[in-house]
């Protein structure tokens, strides 16, 4: 049986792209994922589709698993030669536990690893804008668990220290014990008007910052309402975060958006702008049940006039199929290729070829417009490949055979629906967390009803929609609810600028 093997993985404070890249490395290729509540559940993305989860988290003092239960999971699964990688939020070894389960894995003989994480300690008071150093006003700082502050009340020296010895002082998980812990360190020394912070879900869209003097923090956090996960600083570096605050400053900070398809380059815009995305694709691209087809269209490649691309997917799997059957891009010589879109474009030139025609208006439609121009002279007499999806729409390849062309239309590719949990997403959306909801065909909308079952359109009730264009919208709008953003361009880029334009003139 091969050896198995534990990392302790740092999952970084919530934004998930504070995670290192030798965690994802971790992550990516362990067979068991143990976690814990409050890491980012888009990271479970990465996971191996048939690795075992195994919730292990903590919310408000209740644990899903006690610490033996914990620790027996990692040891019997190391036994039995998986790759495990318990995965914590922010540092292993910052205030995690870390250092109670390796010295138990050390004492079991299993193999670990240790992957640190970047911690809440630094990354959430800097994303409020709080600098834990700075050469005006502090050249030291202390880390504190607030849990432990009601234990410790009696120690005098352990407050004085704290009160007098520090410029800077950073206590988590103090929500609870605010009270005590400003009057303690007010007893020993600090002065009250010493600038506090306490921030809630720091990194996160749902972060959420307030400032009080330390004798009066107590007291507006409670008028605030604020609850755990939260983060307390107390110093003079508090009162330059009106200076450096960035992170809530930014357009889309709060929002959170729900993109049904795999991420592209197209939605970082939406990231640099504060939003955090939530990747929930509803679409899996497989094979064609046959390529019979498709295998006859590329026996008889140099009889075609042209060769029509609907999108990258059906590019790159029909060039798949080419090379695979021993072709190459020279038996395309002397064939005009005409791509939907900007992205698709971009697919072909990947292989070095020209793309002769890219339609104004990326639509069955557009297409036909296309052709009819006196430049192309019209349809008659053409023989056109359309390698596209199962089940794609007919508008095209009818207008072409009823203007005279000939056109052959071989499935390349299905997209269906990925056998994938949904509860995450359920929980995140009835929670009100996805405040934007994106899809990108009407496939994809309809998977998602489907993957999220009765409750998919109520779900949605209060989402702000957005969709790639027409078609999409149909489909949205035949099943009971209102389509908010909907680009002039079927583009994803396109559908980007909208939700941005959407985001400012919505506040």
């Amino acid at each position: 049986m091969k050896e198995g093997k534990v990392y302790l993985v740092g999952a970084g404070p919530g934004d998930i792209g504070l995670l290192t890249c030798k965690g994802l490395r971790c992550l990516q290729k362990a067979d068991v994922i143990v976690y814990d509540f409050h890491i980012n559940p888009q990271i479970l993305n990465y996971v191996k589709h048939d690795a075992e989860f195994v919730y292990a988290g903590k919310r408000g003092g209740h644990h899903e698993m006690a610490q033996d239960e914990i620790n027996r999971v990692l040891v019997d699964r190391a036994r039995g030669g998986r790759l495990v990688c318990r995965l914590k939020g922010g540092d292993p070894f910052v205030f995690g536990r870390g250092g109670e389960e390796a010295e138990m894995l050390s004492q079991a003989g299993i193999a670990f690893e240790i992957v640190p994480g970047v911690s809440s300690v630094v990354a959430v008071p800097a994303y409020a804008g709080i600098p834990l150093t700075h050469r005006r006003c502090a050249s030291a700082f202390a880390v504190v668990t607030g849990s432990e502050a009601e234990t410790k009340s009696e120690s005098s020296t352990y407050w004085s220290g704290l009160a007098k010895a520090y410029d800077t002082l950073v206590f988590l998980m103090g929500v609870k014990n605010i009270e005590t812990i400003a009057r303690k360190l007010i007893e020993h020394g600090k002065p009250g008007s010493t600038p506090a912070a306490l921030i809630r879900w720091g990194t996160r869209p749902e972060q959420r910052t307030v400032v009080a003097p330390l004798g009066e923090i107590a007291g507006v956090v409670r008028d605030s309402r604020m609850r755990p996960p939260a983060v307390m600083v107390v110093g003079e570096v508090v009162s330059l975060r009106e200076a450096l605050k960035w992170y809530e400053d930014k357009p889309l900070f709060g929002h959170r958006v729900l993109i049904t398809r795999e991420y592209t380059r197209e939605f970082e815009p939406l990231e640099e702008l504060g939003a955090e995305i939530f990747e929930f694709p509803t679409l899996r691209i497989v094979p064609p049940k046959s390529f019979d087809d498709v295998d006859r269209a590329i026996a008889g490649i140099s009889a075609y006039h042209w060769l029509v691309i609907t999108s990258a997917n059906a590019f790159e799997c029909f060039m798949g199929r080419l090379l695979e059957k021993g072709g190459d891009i020279r038996d395309l010589k002397g064939i005009k290729i005409c791509a939907i879109g900007s992205r698709t474009a971009e697919a072909v030139a990947r292989y070095g070829m020209k793309v002769d025609m890219v339609p104004g208006e990326f639509s069955a439609e557009g297409l036909i417009e296309a052709f009819s121009t006196s430049r192309h002279g019209g349809l008659k007499g053409l023989k056109v490949l359309l390698p596209r999806a199962e089940n794609a729409r007919d508008v095209f390849p009818e207008r072409v055979r009823s203007l005279g062309g000939t056109i052959d239309t071989p499935t390349v590719y299905r997209a269906v629906r990925p056998e994938k949990h949904a509860k995450r997403l359920q929980r995140f959306m009835s929670e009100g967390r996805i405040t934007l909801a994106t899809f990108t065909s009407g496939a994809a909308f309809n998977n998602f009803l489907a993957m999220l079952g009765d409750d998919g359109r109520a779900l949605l009730k209060d989402v702000t929609l957005a969709v790639i264009g027409p078609v999409t919208k149909e489909a949205v709008e035949k099943a009971g609810l209102k389509v908010h953003i909907t680009p002039s361009t079927a583009t994803i880029s396109a559908m980007v600028e909208e939700i941005v334009a959407w985001a400012s003139r919505n506040g």
